[in-house]
Order: structure tokens, then sequence, then C-alpha cells
């Protein structure tokens, strides 16, 4: 359990009052407009979404992928091994493994490059997950002792009628809440743009530089 987990309790208890008060309307100039419109969500539901999210299931998803390559490895080894005959069947098997060899193992492109990338990746996710849920406990800490919180709970007991002083209140702390993670979801953008060309499908890059030959004579042994 994080500061976020520990959070959750009081604060969607006041962003779910946050959230009654907004639906009586906001001012059109708010500067909340244009984060709803891009969040198209209400701090409460908001938060609610972002508690889902642990970056634990992310880094084993990235130790798991890892140990995926100690097979590559292996296969790597056994094409490796050198092969006693000779011929053009021998050139031929030389050259297509050789080929094979890239494609499992040289570069970023090959597909030990790739689960490398698509583990790089998790442990990133992983990251911006602790990172977010940190910033958004401290936004909620702050929110839960501010005095926009204690005017939205004046404003929100039963038999209250929503008043404009509890609305603006709720707004302040909407905004507050949704600018951080609107700053987290940017994050998440940012990974993707940055991780996404090295998690594309790898392709066979490598095509035969010379047609079989039949015909010769194949050696077995030194």
């Amino acid at each position: 359990m994080d500061a976020l987990d520990r959070l959750a309790e009081p604060g969607l208890d006041l962003l779910g009052r946050v959230d009654t008060l907004l639906a009586s309307g906001v001012p059109e100039t708010h500067r909340l407009w244009p984060l709803l419109r891009r969040m198209q969500v209400l701090p409460g539901d908001a938060v609610r979404g972002f508690l889902e999210l642990h970056p634990a299931p992310l880094a084993t998803a990235g130790h798991a992928v890892r140990r995926l390559v100690r097979g590559y490895d292996d296969a790597g080894a056994t094409l490796a091994d050198p092969v006693a005959w000779s011929g053009p069947a021998a050139s031929a098997y030389d050259e297509a493994r050789g080929a094979l060899l890239r494609h499992l193992d040289e570069g970023p492109e090959s597909l030990v490059g790739r689960l490398e990338s698509t583990a790089g990746y998790a442990d990133a996710l992983a990251d911006w997950v602790e990172g977010s849920r940190l910033a958004l406990a401290r936004a909620l800490a702050d929110v839960l002792r501010s005095a926009e919180a204690v005017t939205v709970l004046a404003a929100t007991r039963p038999g209250v009628d929503a008043d404009p002083a509890g609305v603006l209140a709720a707004a302040e702390i909407a905004v507050r809440v949704l600018s951080v993670l609107g700053v987290a979801y940017d994050g998440a953008e940012t990974l993707l743009r940055q991780w996404g060309p090295s998690l594309a499908e790898t392709t066979w890059r490598d095509r035969p530089v010379n047609a079989p030959r039949y015909g010769g004579t194949t050696r077995i042994g030194r």
C-alpha cells in the first residue's frame, strides 16, 4: 500500500462531493473547462480509474520478458555450433544459419532486441505509474487540507443547496487534481512516442545472397 492507497478513501469522498457540485454548473470562463474538455472525465472518476494502476505488475512483466531471452540465447548457441560438412548444401545451410542468427540476436531490430525493448518499456511504464501515483497522492493531500475542501464539505451537507462559493471551491479542487493527471497522461504519451519505434514488429531482413547449386558433392566430416 502506497501513499495514494492510504488517501484513496478520504480523497474519493471529497472528490465525489466535488463532482456533485460541478454538476450544478461551473462559470463558462473558469479555467477548469479546458481541462474538462481535454480529460473528458470528472476528477472523482479520473482518480478512481487511476487507482487501478500499479507499478508492480508492469515490473513483473519486464522481468518475465527478460527471462525469455535465455531461450533465444540457447537457440543461438545451437545454431553457432560448427557443422562438419562441406559442399553446396553446407554453404546454403551456413548462409541460412547466419541469417537466422542475425534475426535472432543482432541489433535492436532482432528478436532479442525487440524483447529487450519490450522489457525496457514495461520498466519505464512501471516508473511512470509509481511517479504519477506519488504526484497524485501529494495533490490529494494538498486539497484534503485546503480551505476549498472545508467549503465543499459545508456546501454538500444534507439539506444544503449548492451555492456559488461551493461550486467555485469544487472547481478549484478539480483543477488541481486534473492538472496533475494531465501531466501524468502527457508522460504516458511521451513514453509511447519514445519507445514506439523499438516496439514495432520485427521482420525477416536477410535474403539469400547466392542461389543454391545442385548436383555438387557433399562431404561429411573434416
